[in-house]
């Protein structure tokens, strides 16, 4: 097969059909981070968080399953492989956090709002990828390694692994254990029992991350080229989609072009569906200026953090590295303080 299709377009399709799942969870399972975090904080439901957690309940029990029967070793990913930096995670966070609440959008929200027809989030995207690619390998590159240096670890950055020796289970019984957890604490709402379009939508985005691993895992293990081991997340690799976009006669696909591409290719689809599609953008500066600035500081923040929401708060997550709950906990704490700026400290446009 893959000398048929070539590793490079595996990867691709592989994150396409993942990144189509997580763009119909959007739209038609109204998946979001800053939905789910402003519904909590302002209108007292947690359906929509309890909805991260049956994904990232999902995704940690596939993983951890996963890698106990062979299928993949999640310690090669970059969660684990790269030596966790606290202040990092938590700086990152923040910011991250802060921007999305600014901008109104994390990056994975942007590109589904995109497939909808809100060319307002066409600006975020391309701002946000900008601003990441200058921390990742831009002008701000080499502070950024100056500061929060990148190395490998000794040993796999992930508390079941951690915790094996202490509890004598092994790292892969540990994880599933977790995400059962996880999972049972996520549907311990009659609420939220009561409305099972969600828990669909939220077990379907845990499905799409495993998929991601599982997938490019096989590739590279299969295949002669060095394919990353990797799954979604939405700024770095929409950075990687516009300069595939730019360079394609030189360039070969990605998982993440794939990925970005079947977000967008998903919420189209799910925004004709539920007959919400029509054409959007921006009449106020002001609302411009802060779509602008959040997105900048989104960008930046991820690349701080090693992942977005998605790439954090349920890849990361399902690996259970050190630095998910921390970054998933930062990213809380400042859209937090970004929505209540937005609700106190500006005034509505006239």
């Amino acid at each position: 097969m893959l000398d048929a299709v070539g590793e490079a377009n595996a990867v691709a399709l592989i994150g396409l059909l993942g990144g189509l799942c997580l763009g119909l969870a959007a739209r038609l399972g109204r998946f979001c981070t800053l939905g789910s975090i402003e519904d909590f904080l302002y209108s007292s439901d947690d359906r929509r968080l309890r909805m991260w957690g049956v994904a990232i309940g999902v995704a940690m029990i596939g993983v951890y399953a996963s890698h106990g029967w062979g299928l993949i070793d999640i310690t090669a990913s970059a969660y684990l492989a790269v030596k966790w930096v606290l202040l990092s995670s938590v700086i990152g966070g923040l910011l991250f956090g802060y921007g999305m609440a600014i901008c109104g959008n994390c990056g994975y929200g942007a590109l589904a709002r995109l497939g909808g027809g809100d060319l307002r989030s066409f600006v975020i995207v391309l701002v946000m990828a900008l601003a990441g690619y200058a921390a990742l390998s831009g002008p701000l590159a080499s502070l950024r390694v100056w500061v929060f240096p990148v190395e490998d670890a000794a040993a796999p950055q992930g508390i079941p692994f951690l915790a094996s020796a202490a509890l004598g289970l092994s790292a892969s019984a540990i994880g599933i254990l977790a995400g059962a957890a996880v999972l049972l604490v996520s549907l311990a709402s009659r609420s939220f029992l009561s409305s099972p379009v969600q828990i669909f939508w939220g077990a379907v985005v845990g499905m799409a991350v495993l998929s991601g691993w599982l997938g490019t895992w096989w590739v590279a293990e299969t295949g002669f080229d060095a394919e990353p081991f990797e799954t979604h997340s939405f700024v770095a690799p929409v950075g990687d989609t516009l300069f595939w976009l730019m360079t394609a006669s030189g360039n070969s696909l990605s998982f993440s072009v794939g990925s970005v591409v079947g977000v967008l290719a998903g919420a189209f689809i799910g925004s004709l569906f539920k007959g919400h599609f029509r054409w959007e953008a921006c009449e106020d500066p002001r609302e411009l200026r802060r779509q602008i600035t959040g997105a900048a500081i989104m960008g930046v923040g991820a690349i701080l953090a090693l992942g977005c929401s998605v790439g954090q708060g349920i890849s990361a997550f399902s690996t259970l590295s050190y630095s998910a709950p921390f970054v998933f906990l930062s990213i809380f704490a400042g859209a937090a303080l970004g929505l209540r700026q937005l609700i106190t400290g500006f005034a509505p446009a006239e």
